[in-house]
């Protein structure tokens, strides 16, 4: 059997389409592609009016999601969270400003963050999984504990920690 694609489908109670927005509205060459609307079938089940918002599929740099507005029965936790590999610091920044406005966002250790919606990003520089990938080395540990330290990471305090040297 053949797969096609793999397209994690989130579960908000009643904010899909307003998820779907914001997403959309941080990451370049994004859109939303379709949005569903609940009929009447199903009522009974579902709980939710005749005509409103369903699901919505949406694009995030080529990566494709599913919002769906299922009630308040699951909220998300940190046991899954998506992935942001940045180039430069700046994207780092860019990325951690925009997630973390609205809302309560919870900023959390090592480049974790929780978005107004409660789902969790990591907001990670290029290169870091290399710096620590050899747990026996002075420079990964360096890494490491400087990594600790952080909420926000600091691409270029990683790099001077890695490589034993101190100050800007």
């Amino acid at each position: 059997m053949k797969i096609t694609r793999i397209s994690p489908c989130l579960w908000f109670a009643d904010q899909a389409e307003q998820a779907a927005n914001f997403y959309t509205s941080i990451f370049k060459d994004s859109k939303i592609v379709s949005i569903t609307r609940y009929g009447t079938a199903g009522f009974e089940v579902h709980h939710r009016p005749a005509g409103s918002v369903m699901t919505v599929d949406f694009d995030l740099n080529g990566v494709r999601f599913t919002a769906l507005n299922g009630g308040p029965v699951f909220t998300f936790n940190e046991a899954v969270s998506f992935q942001i590999i940045c180039e430069t610091q700046d994207e780092v920044d860019y990325y951690w400003q925009k997630l973390t406005a609205g809302g309560d966002p919870k900023a959390q250790q090592c480049g974790w963050l929780k978005d107004k919606f409660g789902l969790s990003w990591q907001v990670v520089p290029d290169g870091m999984q290399d710096m620590l990938k050899d747990p026996e080395s002075e420079a990964a540990s360096r890494a490491m504990s400087a990594m600790m330290q952080m909420k926000k990471l600091d691409l270029n305090e990683l790099k001077r920690a890695y490589a034993g040297r101190q100050g800007p």
